[in-house]
């Protein structure tokens, strides 16, 4: 149908105001499973320690009535260290866009670049203490940088042929092996592990491809369930072991290649300097504000962790 003649339109007008939604979607992900799980305490050096101990060996010996005592030796803690590291980010404005009125941007544009920005950086934290990186003290030239969770691992583990831990300083990271799949013989060996060694993890963390593999353990094929007509269930939350349920955690910051079985108890990030939003002098006619932190990992007791490495991703 044709329009009517001569009328007006969109097309032909030049002072019709923009419609400017005040919302502004971002679909980045910004989660932090670790970071919100594990402990957190504040530090006042950029390296920090802890003790760690274990109980003196079992001794089943039995001892003859009116025995002599032969004192037996005192069992010494061992003390561990990491390393604070310094993680940032910055926004420079200029006075005449911090003066404009932006479109969802009710504080002004470097207050909302600073909200980006703490979202950011923690989900930068959170990709550091997840990770197999390893502990650098650095110097004047070489930042320090802290150990990750999955390079403290190495009573507990599994690995692909050729895989290795790093070195007991932590100062080396651990050497990747030959990727194979995840399987539920591996998960029920790396837990029987940790059960005998005393550890009693309560969570299986775990990147995207194989949070799908643990959804399609055969485990499930005699699993009793309700659910609605028109879903379908396919995926697992809870894995229950013969030592303990774990719950099952996808993150997207812990290598695929990797699964970790988690006791938050025994980890914590430490601060030496929390999150801060920091102004910096101006240059000119411009604004530059930084967000900064100065983290590292505790590993309070790596024997409380497991570790599967080397997945097929």
């Amino acid at each position: 149908m044709a329009k009517v003649t001569n009328s007006f339109t969109t097309y032909d007008a030049t002072a019709d105001r923009e419609d400017l939604s005040n919302f502004i979607y971002n679909i980045d992900p910004s989660d932090t499973p670790l970071m919100s799980m594990i402990g957190r305490r504040n530090v006042s050096n950029v390296t920090f320690d802890w003790q760690v101990e274990s109980l003196p060996a079992v001794d089943t010996t039995a001892q003859v009535e009116g025995f002599e005592l032969a004192r037996t030796a005192s069992t010494a803690t061992t003390r561990e260290s990491n390393m604070a590291q310094i993680l940032k980010i910055d926004a420079t404005v200029t006075g005449t866009q911090e003066s404009a009125n932006a479109a969802g941007k009710g504080n002004g544009e470097m207050a909302h670049q600073m909200a980006i920005a703490s979202k950011a950086l923690k989900r930068n934290v959170e990709k550091v203490i997840s990770s197999a990186q390893a502990k650098n003290a650095g110097n004047a030239t070489t930042a320090r940088t802290t150990a990750g969770l999955e390079c403290w691992i190495q009573s507990n583990k599994s690995r692909g042929t050729g895989g290795g831990d790093g070195n007991a300083a932590h100062t080396t990271a651990p050497t990747d092996g030959t990727q194979r799949a995840l399987t539920e013989t591996i998960l029920k060996a790396v837990i029987k592990t940790c059960y005998t060694s005393g550890a009693e993890p309560s969570v299986l963390m775990v990147g995207p491809t194989n949070k799908q593999t643990v959804s399609g353990f055969t485990g499930r094929s005699s699993a009793q369930q309700t659910i609605a007509a028109d879903a379908i269930q396919a995926s697992v939350a809870i894995y229950a072991s013969d030592f303990g349920e774990l719950k099952v955690v996808p993150s997207r910051w812990v290598r695929d290649r990797s699964a970790m079985l988690i006791d938050p108890e025994f980890a914590a990030t430490s601060f030496y300097r929390p999150f801060q939003r920091k102004p910096i002098a101006d240059i000119g006619d411009a604004k530059t504000e930084m967000m900064i932190v100065e983290f590292g990992l505790e590993c309070r007791n790596e024997a409380a962790m497991g570790l599967i490495a080397d997945l097929t991703t």
